[in-house]
């Protein structure tokens, strides 16, 4: 009877968490849409990773930038009440910066090639 309720329970956890991450990348995707721009994080979220995954990998593309020769459009980004200068990019920008980009994880590789045909 335990296992039951225990098991149901943590389907329902389960579906929760694929509805909350559903939810953080469609909402990141159409304020990318709204806006033309976002910030490297948003558009990992948008192509479906988790915040700690769009960390590393916006971080990677980070790194890229100079190398691809992008240039971003430089803004304040607010969250907890401060306010943070962040740098926003267009889909056709970060595509050009993710051909510089090689992962080695492959939930980053699909990461990548979301990334590229969403440009």
């Amino acid at each position: 009877m335990i296992r039951k309720i225990r098991a149901k329970r943590q389907a329902v956890l389960t579906r929760h968490a694929t509805i909350r991450s559903r939810q953080i990348a469609a909402r990141a995707a159409a304020r990318i849409t709204r806006r033309g721009t976002g910030t490297l994080a948003a558009h990992c979220l948008a192509v479906g990773l988790t915040r700690s995954e769009a960390a590393s990998v916006a971080g990677s593309l980070r790194d890229k930038v100079d190398k691809a020769g992008v240039t971003g459009i430089t803004g304040r980004a607010f969250r907890k009440g401060a306010s943070r200068p962040c740098t926003r990019y267009s889909r056709a920008d970060v595509a050009a910066l993710v051909t510089h980009y090689r992962p080695r994880k492959p939930a980053y590789q699909l990461a990548a090639a979301k990334l590229a045909l969403a440009a």
